[in-house]
């Protein structure tokens, strides 16, 4: 069987044994997989660079039946985002990245779009620049693509306030019930920009209010908080049950 050749990001490694390594990757065109990378740890070889997490490659891989390890014949580093070593907080983003990733996608569903989503956040990362506005649009790239997308038709653009049902993931008035999380307009408006809506605000701390609140939605459609996410984001809106699925957009 010929291999299939794809870029891919690390999202997981385990030694396999002293010379070979089992990982679990991104491909742009493949999706996520895991495969077993024989030899990956020696000096020479198909492996320049070694597989480290988080970082991006050129691949080659031989995919088995469902189930299976596929094969890695070849992986070609390209960019290691060495921030991500040095920083905490963008070691723990990335880490969050990665772990989201290998939870919410089926195995060999491709997203190219959310890589492409998910490359900018390590980019940004990896620089420190820009780095909410890339989280945010990771974060909105994992829901629309896995179907789980909130709904943000706006009941009131006059309200200044509004009115977040964790359940049907959808706006209304806010009415000063117990249950929906407050939303702030400003923080409409930085989701909005997210999916493509709407031009991008300056304010940082409604892009923030944003990303808490897609991590919060993200943790129950998880039906957990991964550390990952506690890590990253701290403190999150609390209540609210597994949301309803909307189908991929």
């Amino acid at each position: 069987m010929p291999a299939q050749h794809d870029q891919a990001i690390c999202i997981r490694h385990w030694d396999y044994s002293e010379t070979s390594q089992t990982v679990g990757l991104f491909g742009r065109t493949l999706g996520c997989f895991r495969g077993l990378a024989k030899g990956a740890r020696r000096e020479r070889g198909s492996f320049s660079g070694g597989l480290d997490l988080l970082t991006r490659g050129e691949i080659g891989v031989i995919l088995k039946r469902d189930g299976e390890l596929a094969t890695l014949t070849e992986w070609d580093v390209q960019e290691t985002f060495p921030r991500l070593r040095d920083d905490l907080p963008a070691n723990r983003a990335g880490w969050y990245a990665a772990d989201l990733l290998g939870r919410i996608l089926p195995p060999l569903d491709p997203h190219p779009a959310l890589f492409d989503h998910t490359l900018l956040l390590l980019r940004s990362l990896g620089s420190g620049e820009g780095v909410d506005r890339a989280m945010l649009q990771f974060q909105w790239s994992l829901l629309e693509e896995s179907g789980w997308q909130p709904d943000l038709t706006d009941p009131d653009p006059d309200a200044r306030t509004l009115a977040f049902d964790p359940v049907e993931a959808n706006l209304s008035l806010d009415d000063g019930r117990e249950g929906p999380w407050r939303v702030r307009r400003a923080t409409l408006v930085a989701l909005q920009a997210a999916c493509g809506a709407t031009t991008w605000t300056d304010d940082m701390e409604s892009i923030q209010r944003a990303n808490k609140l897609l991590a919060a939605h993200l943790r129950n459609v998880l039906g957990e908080e991964p550390a990952t996410m506690t890590w990253t984001f701290g403190r999150l809106p609390v209540g609210g049950q597994r949301p309803r699925q909307r189908g991929r957009a």
